[in-house]
């Protein structure tokens, strides 16, 4: 069962309306209160920060990322993303990062011109570690069973990485 145009509008609608939000997170507004930043969201850090993709959950199959990015971002420039899956076995599915080329591929988790960053075995351990080093759209996709996981599985999610602001 493929995405559906309804689906797919309504994602596009969701990823576009959060990288902006997430772009403008980090703009001067002016004073609107009393605090001296009051625009700045609640997670604003003087440093990068060491992300785990999933939290507790780590990276498998059934977790809504595109929820869980939501939820946690934004993420800035110069923060890690550690992305930690269970290395392949006779109990557990093989995960794998895919970094994809646009937002179409991303809706439609086609991997035909997306970029492994970590195979299978990399999850392990302490996790595989990617830098967002530039204010751009990143898409991020299992790309295990030609693309079963981020379709079916749910494992795709999309970060536009703001500019810290230092006080």
């Amino acid at each position: 069962m493929g995405f559906t145009f309804a689906h797919q509008g309504l994602v596009l609608v969701l990823v576009a309306a959060s990288m902006v939000g997430v772009s403008l997170a980090n703009k001067e507004w002016g004073s609107l209160g009393s605090h001296p930043h009051p625009h700045h969201p609640h997670n604003h850090t003087n440093g990068p920060k060491r992300i785990i993709v999933g939290g507790s959950q780590n990276w498998h199959f059934g977790v809504n990322y595109t929820d869980w990015s939501l939820k946690n971002g934004p993420f800035y420039i110069n923060d890690t993303l550690v992305f930690k899956y269970d290395p392949p076995s006779n109990t557990t599915f093989p995960h794998s990062v895919y970094l994809l080329p646009h937002l179409k591929s991303f809706l439609n988790c086609d991997l035909r011109k997306a970029k492994m960053i970590a195979n299978p075995t990399q999850g392990s351990g302490n996790g595989f570690e990617f830098v967002l080093k530039k204010w751009k759209p990143y898409y991020f996709a299992c790309g295990e069973r030609n693309g079963f996981h981020c379709k079916v599985g749910l494992m795709k999610f999309a970060v536009v990485s703001p500019l810290r602001r230092r006080h």
